[in-house]
């Protein structure tokens, strides 16, 4: 897989919630961390996610929002 975005995190499927429409799907990657996706339940449907299943998280935005307290 050659793709564009250069923030490419390999994890394993912790949980995946099907709604009537969208799944949220939560990866684990290494070190514990968590990350949550919102994508379509076809999508979700058509990759075979499962718990425990090897992922890539794949982040490119155009904009990234930093706050301070």
């Amino acid at each position: 897989m050659r793709i564009s975005a250069r923030n490419v995190l390999k994890g394993k499927v912790k949980r995946v919630q099907h709604g009537a429409v969208n799944s949220e799907v939560v990866i684990e990657v290494p070190g514990g961390t968590e990350i949550v996706s919102m994508i379509t339940k076809q999508s979700a449907e058509t990759l075979g996610l499962a718990e425990g299943k090897e992922v890539y998280a794949v982040i490119k935005a155009s904009n990234v929002m930093v706050g301070v307290d």
